[in-house]
C-alpha cells in the first residue's frame, strides 16, 4: 500500500510542471550515512512495479520492496528554519515505510521503526 499525502501531491505536481516531467515517481531504496532510506526518483514503470495512481500522478514502487517495507507513506514538510538535525531549513519528501528496513543503522532518518528520507541524510 502507498499513502501520499496532499502536501505531496501539491509539492510534487509544481516540480514536474516547473520542470516540464511527463513521468511517473518511483520509491526507491537510496544509500545514506545512516544506512539505507527510502527516496524518490523520476523513473519508468517495469514488470516488477506495483503502480499507485492519486490525483494524476504514477508512483512506482518493486514489488519486492513494497513487501519488506509493508505500506510506504510519503509527506511533505515545509522547510523551518530550526530543524534540529543540523541540515539547515529540514524540509523537503519524508518517505517512511510501516517496516524497517533491512541494514538501518538508526541514523536520524530512522526512529521507532520506521525509516524515512527527510532531507537529514547530509
Amino acid at each position: 500500500m502507498v499513502e501520499v499525502t496532499d502536501s505531496a501531491i501539491k509539492n510534487i505536481k509544481a516540480y514536474l510542471a516547473q520542470n516540464n516531467i511527463d513521468s511517473a515517481i518511483r520509491v526507491a531504496m537510496m544509500g545514506g550515512c545512516g544506512g539505507p532510506s527510502l527516496g524518490l526518483a523520476i523513473d519508468e514503470s517495469t514488470p516488477n512495479d506495483q503502480v499507485h495512481e492519486q490525483d494524476d500522478l504514477r508512483f512506482l514502487v518493486d514489488k519486492e520492496l513494497l513487501t519488506q517495507c509493508g505500506s510506504v507513506k510519503i509527506d511533505f514538510v515545509e522547510p523551518t528554519a530550526t530543524s534540529g538535525c543540523g541540515c539547515g531549513g529540514g524540509g523537503g519528501y519524508v518517505v517512511s515505510s510501516a517496516n524497517p528496513l533491512a541494514g538501518a543503522g538508526g541514523g536520524c532518518g530512522c526512529s521507532g521503526g520506521s525509516c524515512s528520507s527527510s532531507g537529514c541524510d547530509c
